[in-house]
């Protein structure tokens, strides 16, 4: 097998952003001077300047005149297997959660949204999902549209789907659970604007899948996160003969 050789800066910046999903550093924090990064890494100060050009793409460093590089976004972790909102997560660690509607409209359920959901009519929102005023996730977010009659985009920004479900006398049987599954992904052009990201950048693309208490689906979303920006957490038991990951599916090469 033919060694692939990893460039030194690519290194640097692993190193730098596993500090920062660790909580070594925090929003607003300033990092070592690049000299110093240089010192500690053994590498030149342009070995150190590509790592941290890197991280800026990622949304999660900037440049600051007089002051240096600062951290500007910590990612954000979601603890798998509660049902909650990750806005609910959120504010659970004192970070103020805040949503941005982009689009709001009707349209006939087709593909997967019409495999998941049946045929019919849906209401499609998509938003920007922000914490503490920086934008971590936009996401989609499919429900048949008669659930979805007389919400206004006030509505929809103030309160989640879960909220609003709940509190509904159309929604027959209460919310029960949740499947979601996570892949990774390449962030595109449009989206990587409204995430404040450079295009191409690694992503998740979290898909959910909401049942009621009859085991009929309710909600369909899709969530795409700056790989660099989300961390999700579960608690594995272990099984009696494998320590494989629960829920792992693999993929078919293309």
């Amino acid at each position: 097998m033919r060694h692939v050789r990893v460039p030194r800066y690519s290194s640097v910046a692993e190193a730098i952003r596993a500090e920062i999903s660790s909580a070594d550093f925090r929003t607003g924090d300033l990092l070592p001077s690049e000299a110093d990064l240089g010192s500690r890494f053994g590498v030149s100060r342009i070995t150190v300047r590509k790592a941290l050009e890197i991280l800026r793409g990622e949304g999660l460093v900037e440049s600051q005149q007089g002051r240096g590089w600062v951290v500007t976004r910590a990612p954000l972790r979601q603890v798998l297997g509660e049902f909650a909102t990750i806005e609910h997560q959120l504010e659970e660690i004192g970070v103020v959660p805040r949503r941005r509607i982009v689009a709001s409209r009707v349209i006939t359920a087709t593909g997967r949204l019409e495999e998941v959901l049946g045929g019919g009519e849906l209401l499609e929102v998509t938003r920007v999902n922000l914490a503490d005023g920086s934008p971590f996730a936009k996401v989609t977010v499919w429900v048949p549209s008669f659930l979805g009659k007389g919400l206004s985009i006030a509505d929809l920004e103030h309160r989640s789907f879960y909220e609003l479900l709940s509190a509904s006398h159309l929604l027959k049987r209460p919310l029960k659970r949740a499947v979601q599954t996570i892949a990774g992904v390449t962030i595109a052009d449009a989206d990587a604007d409204l995430l404040g990201v450079a295009s191409g950048v690694p992503g998740l693309l979290c898909e959910r899948i909401t049942f009621d208490e009859g085991d009929h689906p309710v909600l369909f979303s899709r969530s795409l996160f700056p790989a660099s920006m989300a961390v999700f957490e579960i608690e594995l038991t272990p099984a009696l003969d494998s320590v494989t990951p629960t829920g792992l599916r693999l993929m078919e090469s293309s």
